[in-house]
């Protein structure tokens, strides 16, 4: 019994040291933990536009307003004046016209229209009695008239040209026959006014006709469809609009321009495409805003740990001294740390399992400017790590390995030139998506499975075109 009682403690004794020492062992050497991924949501906003053509406005109006604005015959008062004690006192008979010499001009100042079209006017005038039949005199006058709309996109997605009643002229329209200065502004005034009410309802056909509430909902609708940034790995864009917002009409000579705001959330994915997302309603117009917000999406750049072993296999050889040689590097993520494996073995031992891995641990530092990744605060995990850097003269090695500088902007530079390429396409019903990415700040870093993810926050526009 106490021989067997012996062997049993032995036994038990052999055991639980074979554990301690295994334990031992596997503490040295951190476990596998990465990070979990996860989408990329942001809030952002997208820019949508409408166009119409100025000059098609133009002649669409121009076909309803007439040449010929006024015409008058009427007799004044063409003679006043003191000859000797008596005041003579004599009528004459003034006829004219006035019309358009040109089209009517439309083009964009701002954020209004600016109609204009060239007028001239003519009058004649002769004594209206025997004893000023005499007295005869003509004249004429070329002016140009104006007029001004401020478009305004109402909260029904209708639009409301805002066409003013009220319009200028370049110079004085004053005729000047018989020794007096006729007026003309009074005899075409009105006529020019009801000329600007035919406008209005001719502009305002010509607005429906654009059908800005379909254009508008087929824009929202686009606004839903993800879109592949990238290929490999695969990197998704979903957005999910959630408001929309009248950003403001501009003009030029030739183009007219509303603006609107969708903002929502814009969810990036990396891998098998994201489930589709069924559109809401177009929602009814929101606040205005200035302008149209940076579009925001989050995109990761993904550097590789078989990228980085090979960084770090050339910074360390390079840095090793003495009779030693890099055998091989590992790299792996452990709860929150990065995990740098360095297998090091002295220059005869030329065995292939010849040999030790010593472990490293540090947390990477981005700099996004750059596009650098470096290991500030690496250090060794064991203390025989230290001992054998000094006993190989190698006591330096991790504070030359801290200064090493990693570039990544290879794999940036790949995903931002992809990412502006595929945001950039035609859409369907005459639609089309323009997209520009042009700069980065850091959101985020995560360590996966197979790499450093490091997510960037990239800023720029996004616009959904019609007609341009």
């Amino acid at each position: 019994m106490s021989r067997a009682a012996a062997h049993l403690r032995a036994t038990a004794a052999l055991l639980f040291a074979t554990l301690l020492c295994t334990s031992a062992r596997a503490d040295e050497v951190p476990p596998v933990s990465p990070d979990k991924s996860a989408p990329l949501v942001t809030p952002s906003r997208v820019s949508a536009t409408v166009e119409f053509s100025i000059p098609v406005l133009a002649r669409d109006v121009e076909r309803d307003v007439p040449r010929r604005l006024a015409t008058f015959d009427e007799r004044i008062q063409c003679v006043h004046r003191r000859v000797f004690v008596f005041r003579v006192r004599a009528n004459c008979d003034i006829e004219g016209y006035v019309e358009r010499t040109g089209p009517i001009s439309l083009y964009g100042r701002g954020d209004a229209i600016i109609g204009s079209t060239p007028i001239f006017g003519t009058v004649s005038g002769q004594g209206a009695n025997r004893f000023t039949r005499r007295i005869h005199g003509e004249a004429e006058a070329g002016v140009t008239v104006e007029a001004e709309a401020r478009p305004m996109l109402r909260h029904d997605w209708s639009l409301d040209l805002r066409l003013s009643d009220s319009f200028h002229w370049t110079e004085p329209p004053v005729l000047h026959v018989l020794g007096r200065d006729i007026q003309l502004a009074r005899y075409v005034e009105p006529r020019i006014r009801e000329q600007l009410a035919r406008v209005r309802g001719r502009a305002a056909e010509a607005v429906r006709r654009l059908d800005l509430h379909g254009k508008a909902a087929t824009v929202w609708h686009h606004a839903f469809d993800p879109v592949q940034l990238a290929d490999n790995p695969p990197v998704w864009l979903q957005l999910v609009p959630q408001s929309a917002a009248f950003a403001g009409v501009r003009a030029d000579r030739r183009v007219l321009w509303g603006s609107l705001e969708i903002q929502g959330n814009a969810t990036t994915t990396v891998g098998a495409a994201p489930a589709p997302v069924a559109a809401t309603p177009l929602p009814p117009l929101g606040r205005d805003v200035q302008a149209p917000g940076k579009f925001e999406v989050i995109l990761p750049v993904h550097v590789g740990y078989d990228f980085l072993s090979q960084k770090f296999k050339d910074a360390a050889a390079a840095q090793l001294k003495g009779d030693y040689t890099l055998r091989d590097v590992k790299i792996y993520p452990s709860n929150g740390k990065i995990i740098i494996g360095l297998k090091i073995a002295k220059n005869e031992d030329t065995a292939p399992d010849a040999g030790k891995w010593f472990y490293l641990s540090a947390t990477p530092k981005i700099d996004p400017d750059t596009q650098t990744l470096q290991f500030p605060d690496l250090a060794a995990l064991a203390a025989k790590a230290e001992a054998m850097a000094q006993a190989s003269g190698n006591a330096d090695l991790v504070d030359r390995l801290r200064q090493a500088k990693i570039l990544y902007q290879e794999a940036y530079q790949r995903l931002l030139a992809a990412a502006n390429q595929r945001l950039t396409r035609p859409l369907k019903d005459g639609f089309r998506m323009e997209g520009h990415l042009d700069s980065a700040k850091l959101d985020h870093v995560s360590l996966l499975q197979d790499g450093i993810s490091i997510a960037l926050r990239m800023s720029g526009n996004l616009k959904i075109l019609y007609g341009l």
